[in-house]
């Protein structure tokens, strides 16, 4: 997190216990993708208090490197994917499959890109007042460009779902973008990473909500919960 080592574990803490509590709720296997964003999470934040633990020289500085670019890996190249193929999965009205699907493809275009500077050019993380500035000599030519289509990645599919919750989940998204761009423009990958990572908890109530929609209702039918016990009896 964007302000110490200890704040960052216990954020982490409890994001991956929800995760847990999340994939715990999950009916169907293609919701899983969607249950463990809040687990990533959690495991980010804790590089992220690693990166902090070698930065104030807690730990050996040779491990400085490793916890900047895990994070970055997940900020930068996890997230573009999964995020809209995490939608895509869950997505089963035809009118907003081909959405989620175009949003995945971009996702994996920026995350290759990406994936690519990453390993190709500096990286490093640098503690500047109570916040982790992230160094990245990306090249300048198509950084606008490719900025744009990761805002599309990953903000635009909760606004294109069927499912109940899930423009409240983008609308969360999208102010927390917002204030993290025009107050911590600085500091962006790690201050906007915190915002969504708590709002990502919002996910365990998606995912129980959407428990609902593999119960059968059997309240206006008296007889066919006696139907069901008498198929259950010959099984």
């Amino acid at each position: 997190m964007c302000f110490s080592a200890s704040a960052s574990f216990a954020s982490g803490a409890v994001l991956s216990s929800i995760g847990v509590l999340s994939i715990k709720k999950v009916a169907h296997r293609s919701d899983l993708f969607f249950a463990t964003i809040p687990l990533f999470f959690g495991l980010q934040q804790f590089v992220e208090g690693i990166l902090w633990l070698t930065l104030t020289n807690k730990i050996d500085v040779t491990w400085q490197q490793t916890p900047a670019h895990i994070f970055i890996f997940f900020a930068q190249v996890v997230w573009p994917v999964l995020v809209p193929y995490a939608f895509l999965k869950l997505e089963s009205d035809k009118s907003y499959i081909k959405l989620q699907q175009t949003f995945t493809i971009i996702g994996t275009l920026v995350s290759c890109y990406l994936a690519y500077c990453l390993f190709s050019f500096h990286v490093e993380g640098t503690i500047t007042g109570y916040h982790i500035a992230y160094i990245q000599n990306y090249p300048v030519s198509i950084s606008k460009f490719g900025g744009s289509l990761y805002v599309i990645a990953t903000i635009f599919p909760p606004f294109f779902s069927s499912i109940k919750g899930m423009k409240m989940l983008g609308i969360g998204i999208v102010i927390s973008y917002l204030v993290s761009h025009l107050l911590f423009s600085d500091y962006l990958v790690s201050v906007w990473c915190f915002f969504a990572s708590f709002i990502s908890i919002y996910i365990y109530h998606i995912i129980s909500s959407m428990n609902t929609r593999f119960i059968p209702n059997t309240s206006l039918n008296p007889n066919s919960a006696l139907e069901n016990a008498e198929s259950l009896k010959q099984l």
